[in-house]
């Protein structure tokens, strides 16, 4: 029976220590809540570090005891901790995910740990795994595990979800290991991410610096689709709706009430984190208390900021300015019976947050980057009578879901103060609108939603892969059609060039056959119950230079010029080239504006290459240019082609379909075989009928029965028939 595996590296529990006793205690942390669903039932289980340095002999007894829960322990040692965790972790990927790439350290053993802290963990997946197996990995501490799980078991069903946000190219190009971590994670059949932006930053950091394309949000890798989806992550609303009338939320709310009384809160909760805004967001309030000086002791800033790495130089000084801050706002504008800033550096037991959600007027939240932040919608959620307003930073993923909120550049500190007043200034009516529309969202959106989304796409992506496998021409077909060429007295074989036969170059002209291509097309023209075509779109003075000699028929520039073996060369009558002195200029014009790309004079065509252009400006400029010749294409009778890195223009008289059923008039062949890579060969496989082989070579939806990897393929697969 399949189950689903969770892996993090955290387990959702509290292991504490005492008189070298352990006790366990089940984590309240939204993760937890959200997997709860998933991890108790059944034979399910959740793998992770347990959060402390076990010792070796209590290591099989937790063990035990874990397994009871669901959950099984990779232990670390202090040395990983350091490295793995503290160092790859938190000194590499946090700060450039966190677009904060200025304190990174690029340490070469934090990676050898980062590498063997991941395969520890592939190890403890693959000790529990079954083919089937649903496997679900979560966060930036786990990138290579789902290519080293991937490469073990490839059956398995595997969804990656990344909690922090991804940053664009030009960051995350920095760090030097970024292929390896790109592969690791493209292991998965599904990658989830908080927002749009950050699917869209992966995708292009995949196209950018792998050989990959990306069609949509579908990269293929070696046949299997790999998708990117946005998955925003919610929270158990009902918990803290639930909490807002605890009689202990309520008793601390009168005490709030008590000692505020007068005063409006905005409250402000974090982790010590650079990443937070903590500063900005002290600098903007004392700014709000210069601007209004009307509400100097009528309104109070709650800060609290629970303690995080403070050992690390970077966070113990940012600790001590934000002491420093604090402290001197407060010096500056307390009065006797009145303290503008109330800082905590502490944590708080969640009843007392949910109190202060409920009390507060304004929750204040500005991190600089964040890839959801939750104590944003904990804050919607604790609202039981509506009211409240919440200032939030365009930086954090929940400002794209909660646009109700005041949104604001965490940098702006001006647009904040003015924010503070707005919120303190709101109208009631205003203030429940808001917070009504900001609450359904929460509410519908919640941590069991997304869960139940995530799983039912990730079904989805393995049902996709099926379907692809299907159309893949595996072996038992390439057996089937060895068969079906064995059989045959008379057979005709079509072949395009550049794509299929030979890789992509970016030099045209680099693209020349090898001897084990010539000696394949000799073979396979040898046999006397084969007629060979090779139909390209290349000038037939270069097909002629090149293949010429080899027994084969020939037809050049997509059907423009044919030639049988031993005969002329043949023009398709009634063509003209009249047009070229118009759409000349506009591809010249082109070429100026796009560095490395180039026009192609053939007869009856121009074609117009960015292969060698800027990724991304390439494809734009590509773009342009088939919008602007879409209208006197129209109107002289000509086609547009766009295919790889080039877009042809050409007389629309010029087909590929149509040049290959001239050349099968009146022929009968009980075998046919067409094999392709481009747009234009599509022509070909819709002329063909329908029982013959025709194979497209990669992966994106064709008109042909089959399809095959690449060029290398192609040629072994030939070479399995000439072997018949």
């Amino acid at each position: 029976m399949s189950k689903t595996i969770i892996v993090s590296n955290r387990l959702p529990v509290k292991i504490t220590e005492k008189d070298g006793e352990y006790v366990l205690n089940p984590s309240e942390g939204g993760l937890a809540t959200g997997l709860g669903s998933i991890y108790r039932q059944g034979y399910n289980i959740w793998i992770g570090w347990p959060g402390v340095d076990v010792n070796e002999a209590a290591q099989g007894q937790i063990k035990q005891q874990l397994g009871t829960m669901n959950l099984m322990p990779v232990y670390l040692t202090q040395d990983e901790i350091n490295n793995y965790y503290e160092g790859f972790s938190n000194e590499v990927l946090w700060p450039v995910f966190h677009y904060m790439s200025v304190y990174a350290r690029y340490e070469q053993v934090y990676w050898d740990y980062y590498y063997q802290v991941n395969t520890k963990f592939r190890d403890a997946v693959l000790e529990v795994a079954e083919p089937g197996d649903v496997i679900w990995i979560h966060d930036y501490q786990l990138l290579l595990l789902p290519g080293m799980i991937r490469a073990a078991a490839p059956d398995v069903a595997i969804g990656y979800f990344q909690h922090i946000p991804f940053p664009s190219f030009e960051l995350f190009r920095l760090i030097p290991w970024r292929v390896e971590l790109l592969e690791g994670m493209l292991g998965a059949d599904l990658l989830g991410f908080h927002t749009f932006d950050d699917s869209h930053h992966f995708l292009n950091a995949v196209t950018r610096l792998l050989p990959l394309n990306a069609n949509a949000n579908v990269v293929t890798v070696n046949d299997r689709a790999v998708v990117a989806e946005t998955f925003p992550m919610g929270i158990d609303n009902n918990k803290f709706e639930l909490l807002s009338q605890d009689p202990e939320v309520i008793k601390q709310v009168e005490s709030l009430r008590e000692n505020f009384q007068g005063t409006h809160m905005v409250l402000s909760i974090d982790r010590l984190d650079y990443s937070k805004g903590i500063i900005q967001r002290l600098q903007a309030f004392e700014l709000f208390l210069q601007l209004y000086p009307e509400y100097i002791e009528k309104v109070v800033l709650y800060m609290i900021v629970v303690p995080s790495r403070d050992s690390v130089a970077q966070y113990k000084e940012l600790r001590d300015a934000i002491d420093m801050l604090a402290g001197g706002i407060n010096a500056r504008f307390r009065t006797l019976n009145w303290h503008p800033i109330n800082y905590f550096y502490r944590s708080f037991p969640v009843e007392t947050l949910s109190a202060l959600y409920s009390f507060a007027d304004v929750g204040l939240v500005t991190p600089m980057r964040d890839g959801m932040n939750l104590v944003s919608k904990e804050y919607v959620a604790s609202r039981k009578d509506s009211n409240g307003v919440l200032i939030l930073s365009e930086m954090a993923g929940a400002s794209k879901e909660l646009i109700d909120a005041l949104i604001v550049n965490p940098n702006n500190i001006g647009a904040i103060a003015r924010a503070i007043h707005e919120a303190l200034n709101m109208p009631e009516g205003e203030q429940r609108r808001r917070m009504k529309q900001m609450q359904q969202i929460v509410s519908k959106f919640n941590i069991s939603h997304w869960v139940k989304l995530f799983m039912a796409r990730l079904q989805e992506v393995k049902q996709l892969q099926q379907s692809m496998l299907a159309r893949r021409m595996s072996l038992e077909m390439q057996v089937h059609v060895r068969k079906s060429y064995k059989d045959a007295k008379e057979r005709a074989i079509f072949l395009d060039y550049d794509g299929t036969l030979v890789g992509f170059q970016t030099n045209i002209d680099l693209a020349s056959p090898d001897q084990d291509l010539i000696q394949l097309l000799s073979e396979l023209t040898a046999d006397p119950l084969n007629r060979v075509v090779m139909v390209s779109g290349r000038k037939y003075q270069t097909l002629e230079e090149w293949l010429g000699h080899l027994k084969l028929d020939l037809i050049a520039e997509h059907g423009a010029f044919h030639k049988k073996h031993g005969e002329e060369w043949q023009q398709l009558p009634g063509l003209t080239d009249q047009w070229k002195a118009d759409i000349a200029p506009i591809l010249e014009t082109f070429t100026d504006r796009t560095p490395g790309s180039f026009i192609e004079e053939k007869s009856f065509s121009l074609v117009w290459h960015y292969r060698k252009a800027e990724a991304g400006l390439g494809e734009l400029r590509a773009n342009e240019l088939m919008n602007t010749l879409r209208y006197f294409a129209a109107d002289k009778g000509l086609q547009l082609l766009p295919g790889d890195k080039v877009i042809e223009v050409k007389n629309v008289e010029i087909n590929k379909g149509k040049a290959t059923l001239s050349w099968l008039q009146n022929k009968h062949y009980d075998f046919t075989l067409a094999i392709g890579d481009d747009h234009t060969d599509e022509d070909i496989f819709k002329a063909l009928p329908h029982d013959a082989v025709t194979i497209k070579v990669g992966s994106q939806l064709s008109a042909a029965r089959f399809y095959l990897r690449n060029h290398r393929e192609v040629r072994a697969f030939l070479k399995s028939l000439i072997l018949v």
